[in-house]
């Protein structure tokens, strides 16, 4: 008599920009979760996850949130409309609160840090396929936090601010450091990039924020806690 035929693997495609780290988490699901978990692609930029997705069309992709063009959050923006039952699970090596937040209002449903084991990997992804959010530990908080519909929740004055939140993480660092009083020279040798860069990226701060100099910015950053 034949036997049952098991559930079916849960299909993933691996976004990230490193391929050595890719080809890690590959060798550590297909090792241990053979039966849970199938890896039926692979992504290093945004093009090639978007074109990797309409084509495999898996159940889960694992998502770096930093990527060089354009991270976690431009693959979700060009992607969920069209693929709608796709489960995106963020994977980074940042716990920044900024971080977590941004790329689960884009719409992925959990976040783990990089340090994670195989084993966890795979249980992550099951669990996200299977309905579950899930967080590494300490970056639930943050998320409950910022979501709470309550004054006084850690974070929570910046994290849902909608003018904060359409700075890129970049601006949000030279906006950091122009509050606290350095000069474009000392951001861009901080930042290493180019003073023409500092300056660009503060004309589109000004514009995004409605400011109109310096003093007006720094008050901004302030108020959000920011400096």
């Amino acid at each position: 008599m034949s036997q049952p035929a098991g559930p079916e693997p849960v299909t993933v495609v691996v976004v990230d920009d490193h391929a050595l780290f890719r080809r890690g988490v590959r060798a550590e699901l297909e090792s241990l979760a053979r039966r849970e978990v199938s890896v039926v692609g692979e992504a290093g930029s945004v093009d090639e996850a978007v074109a990797v997705i309409a084509h495999r069309r898996p159940d889960v992709v694992l998502l770096d949130v930093h990527m060089p063009d354009g991270g976690g959050a431009a693959v979700l923006a060009r992607t969920r409309t069209e693929h709608p039952d796709v489960v995106f699970l963020a994977l980074s090596v940042s716990d920044a609160a900024e971080d977590v937040i941004s790329v689960i209002r884009a719409g992925a449903r959990g976040y783990v840090t990089k340090t994670i084991s195989g084993r966890e990997h795979a249980e992550a992804v099951v669990r996200v396929r299977g309905g579950d959010a899930v967080f590494s530990p300490r970056l639930a908080g943050f998320v409950l936090d910022a979501f709470a519909d309550r004054p006084g929740a850690a974070g929570s004055a910046g994290l849902l601010d909608p003018e904060l939140d359409q700075l890129t993480r970049r601006e949000r660092d030279v906006l950091r450091l122009l509050a606290r009083g350095w000069s474009y020279k000392e951001i861009a040798a901080e930042l290493v990039i180019s003073v023409k860069t500092v300056e660009t990226h503060v004309s589109s701060v000004l514009r995004k924020t409605q400011s109109s100099n310096r003093h007006e910015l720094s008050r901004w950053a302030s108020d959000r806690r920011l400096v």
